[in-house]
């Protein structure tokens, strides 16, 4: 709690003070230290200010000032007590010895707060920051070498040394300026969420670049370490760097640190407690200011002091901070000064300082500002810094394979080869353990089968939970096959080369080059690919990449895919794997060039780094990979598993003596999927394929959950219509190279019951209609209106029909 929420006569203990760093230092020149008791005397008439007592005299502080202050009160610590059996308030003989457990146990919960620390890790994008994150704090969020994969600031909370670390993975940005996304939401984050420690990951191997982010920080005033991390390619390099001077040239301590393999982590974390406890030896805990020039710094002093004259602004902001933003013309900054008394009088300064800087610098104050900085900048590393030079200039190994990879003739063949590769291997050896997997399942089922007692409950284990679940848990192999070898592309630096190659034709489809990295972030989730768009500053062309992303085929559906696929293209399974992915893309191209008549982009520059490659290492790769495969052994044991179940439920009742055929055609979903079936049938859908695409309108998983429901048991004997007294066998033949007999049980039932055309068609439709339920949501959270979450879902239903009719016809004519 915040010392503004004692209530009058409640004592308090401190445990930090938060805000401003001069805030703090005054706050704690006055007496506000970790660990000493505070009470609540009184409260003014109208509620502000307050009037506290601590160090035996009192004083009055405003409300927002207060709320600043954290601090441990008595009814926190008496919830405390009265959580552990025998140490409740009132059952203490004596008021003295109640009193004295009471202050006891307030002093110990402060200290243990105390003793929690909230960093926040900010850089650039691609410097390794979110890797830092995951080895330090041991999360597994997802690492890609190019920017925008963290879109939203991620936590991660471990213990090192007695105190409680919260590390917050804040989103890459190049500046602190009110240019993108992620520039403000890292700066909101910082005024609003205080961190206690501001950890700035800075890339050795690009140091010049990266130190700007750093004078914009130190302009905050803000409590910093310096994580100067991948330090062993700056000492591959043959460089030669002065930490020490950097660190007193910055006024932060400055640690190496190789985030792949934790080299220097456990160091910095050492630095971390040292500056959080304010160590005597801590030789920079002075603040310094960067130098902008004479004339600047003039302008500068005169709008500050004009911002002073507002106290409750000086709790939460830096006024030299907000002066220099003010000076850039720094919109949101603007909004910030306009609820000031004297906002009139500040923005008079600012236009006339601005024209005085121009007039005396022929240059406005926002491009001198920039100029001053890395002016210091390279002033700094002209003192700490020698590169080694060598005699002749040497092409690194990145230069060598991007002359191949982004070769105007051979990127895109290099771009569809390497995924044609992946599907191909995705098949050619997820095979055996998908078939190792399957056998494991039939014979489960049977063994649960023998064993159990004839019934409703042993169908719905052995047809609904085990049928269900497991027709789906086959693919599993598949799944983590597919997100190892995507993660190796990104890891690697080759995808931020993908999306450079594709940035000519983004901008002719009226998409910005940052659309990309969505569209590749889709073929995983496309609810984090649509989230991702908010890297994209254009709001017009984030709309369209929004629109098209559905069409990107996410993990959810591979499983259809690798299920028909394997069944009717055996021998070229991959092939057609690719073919679907294409046809989405190409499709998603066609839509954005649609959209784009009605939707009009802004033109902006791509601006995208092109980071070196690199190893990836196995760790990050395999955690990664398990992660994903996690989740989808998650979404198994919850929604596949309850749908499996209602699926299970719809179909088995009500209840009949006359044959399977008949039972499953006369049950609740069988009468779904006849009503449905006349607008399918054009398409060579039966009705069982109709019940599954209604339930992959909830997880697209659950239409191949669904269809090992509804063909449980099925053989190729019995499979008898008992309408038409027909088999309901393959009205046409598969792959010319045939099955090869190593199809699993539900691949066997569908390759029995289902055309080669309209499993086409199925596999088309599945690509395109209705997303997902969360998807839907997504759509509608991040472009803020239904109706443009439901134009697109209907969109995708219509075109999904109209391809899919289209490409059974076709493939009928080709057989």
């Amino acid at each position: 709690m915040y010392l503004s929420e004692l209530k009058t006569g409640e004592n308090g203990i401190i445990v930090k003070v938060v805000g401003q760093r001069s805030f703090r230092k005054r706050l704690i020149e006055m007496g506000f230290i970790p660990g000493k008791r505070v009470t609540a005397i009184l409260n003014a008439p109208l509620k502000d200010p307050i009037e506290y007592e601590i160090l035996g005299y009192r004083l009055s502080l405003r409300r927002s000032e207060a709320s600043l202050i954290e601090v441990v009160g008595e009814e926190e610590a008496k919830q405390n007590m009265l959580m552990e059996v025998g140490e409740a308030t009132g059952a203490y003989d004596d008021e003295g010895d109640e009193i004295a457990a009471l202050n006891l146990r307030m002093a110990e919960l402060a200290d243990k707060s105390r003793r929690t620390i909230r960093c926040a890790l900010v850089g650039n994008p691609n410097c390794g920051k979110t890797s830092l994150f995951n080895m330090a704090s041991g999360a597994h969020e997802h690492v890609g070498n190019y920017s925008g994969v963290t879109v939203d600031a991620k936590e991660g909370h471990f213990s090192y040394k007695g105190y409680d670390f919260i590390f917050v993975d804040l989103p890459g940005t190049y500046s602190l300026s009110a240019y993108s996304p992620e520039e403000l939401y890292v700066r909101k984050n910082l005024v609003e969420h205080t961190p206690d420690i501001v950890i700035n990951v800075v890339d050795a191997s690009n140091i010049e670049r990266n130190l700007y982010l750093t004078t914009q920080l130190i302009d905050m005033n803000l409590r910093m370490v310096m994580a100067l991390n991948m330090f062993d390619e700056l000492r591959s390099r043959g460089d030669k760097i002065d930490l020490k001077q950097l660190g007193y040239l910055l006024g932060m301590p400055v640690c190496p640190t190789v985030s792949r393999d934790g080299e220097g982590i456990s160091e910095m974390l050492d630095t971390v407690i040292r500056r959080y406890e304010h160590f005597g030896n801590d030789e920079f805990a002075r603040h310094i200011h960067i130098p902008h020039g004479t004339e600047l710094e003039l302008s500068i002093s005169r709008i500050r002091s004009l911002i002073r004259k507002n106290p409750d602004i000086i709790n939460r902001y830096s006024t030299r901070y907000l002066a220099i933003k003010a000076l850039e013309g720094d919109k949101d900054i603007d909004r910030v000064l306009r609820g000031l008394s004297n906002y009139g009088e500040i923005a008079q300064a600012v236009s006339q300082e601005d024209e005085r800087i121009t007039g005396l610098l022929k240059n406005n104050a926002e491009s001198s500002i920039v100029d001053a900085k890395y002016a210091f900048i390279q002033g700094a590393l002209k003192e700490v810094y020698v590169p080694h030079i060598d005699k002749a200039p040497r092409r690194t190994v990145t230069d060598r394979i991007d002359a191949v990879v982004t070769n105007k003739w051979m990127a895109f063949p290099i771009f569809i080869l390497l995924l044609y590769l992946v599907f191909h291997t995705t098949f050619a050896v997820g095979q055996y353990p998908m078939d190792w997997i399957d056998a494991l399942v039939s014979k489960f089922g049977e063994l649960v089968g023998n064993i159990m007692q004839p019934g409703w409950i042993r169908d719905v284990v052995v047809d609904g939970v085990i049928a269900g679940v497991g027709s789906v848990l086959v693919f599993l192999p598949n799944i983590l096959i597919l997100y190892f070898f995507l993660s190796l592309m990104e890891d690697s630096g080759y995808m931020a080369r993908a999306a450079f190659i594709v940035d000519r034709l983004m901008h002719k489809l009226g998409l910005h080059g940052k659309s990309f990295i969505p569209m590749v972030m889709g073929f995983g989730c496309n609810v984090p690919a649509i989230m991702a768009t908010r890297a994209i500053e254009s709001p017009k062309s984030r709309l369209i990449t929004i629109a098209i992303l559905p069409f990107m085929s996410c993990a959810g559906r591979l499983p259809i895919f690798v299920l028909l696929a394997g069944a009717f293209f055996p021998k070229h399974a991959g092939l057609a794997l690719l073919g679907i992915y294409l046809l989405g893309i190409l499709l998603a191209i066609l839509s954005a060039l649609i959209l784009k008549r009605f939707i009009k982009d802004d033109n902006l520059p791509f601006v995208m780094e092109l980071p070196p490659y690199r190893v990836p290492t196995s760790k990050a790769i395999w955690r990664h990979t398990w992660e994903k495969g996690k989740q989808y052994l998650q979404k198994m044991a919850t929604t596949i598993l309850i749908g499996s179940v209602i699926i299970w439920g719809l179909g088995y009742f009500p209840r009949s003596d006359k044959g399977q055929a008949y039972q499953q055609e006369h049950s609740y979903i069988g009468q779904v999927g006849k009503a449905i079936e006349p607008a399918f049938e054009p398409l060579g859908f039966s009705w069982k394929e109709d019940i599954g695409l209604i339930t992959g309108v909830v997880a697209k998983e659950l239409v191949v959950s669904s269809l090992g429901v509804m063909y449980a048991g099925d053989e190729a004997a019995a499979d008898v219509s008992l309408e038409t007294g027909a088999p309901a066998v393959s009205e046409a033949p598969v792959d010319s190279s045939g099955a090869d007999g190593d199809e699993t049980a539900l691949q066997a039932a569908l390759l029995r019951n289902i055309s080669l055309p309209a499993a086409v068609a199925f596999m088309i439709f599945v690509l395109l209609y209705f997303p997902c339920i969360a998807t839907f949501v997504a759509i509608k959270n991040e472009t803020g209106k239904w109706s443009w979450a439901i134009a697109i879902c209907a969109y995708t239903i219509i075109l999904a029909w109209v391809v899919a009719f289209i490409g059974f016809h076709l493939t009928s004519l080709l057989m």
